[in-house]
C-alpha cells in the first residue's frame, strides 16, 4: 500500500517520508516488507492519504 500511494502521488520515498516524520530508511523497509508500518505510523499516513485524496492527488479503493 505504502509504494502505491507514493506512486500515485509521484513522490520519492524521500518526499514521503518528509510528509510523514519518518525517514528514508523507514519507508524503504515498509516498501520491501521488512518493516510493518506503528500504530502512530498506520495513523500519519491515513491521515496523510485523506488530505491527498481530500484534495484530488490521490483514489483510493474503497472497501465496503
Amino acid at each position: 500500500m505504502v509504494k502505491g500511494v507514493r506512486r500515485q502521488l509521484s513522490l520519492s520515498q524521500e518526499d514521503l517520508a518528509r510528509e510523514l516524520g519518518v525517514s528514508y530508511a523507514t519507508v524503504n523497509r515498509w516498501e520491501n516488507g521488512q518493516a510493518k508500518l506503528s500504530k502512530l505510523a498506520r495513523a500519519q499516513l491515513d491521515a496523510f492519504c485523506e488530505r491527498m485524496e481530500a484534495q484530488g492527488f490521490l483514489a483510493l479503493p474503497r472497501h465496503n
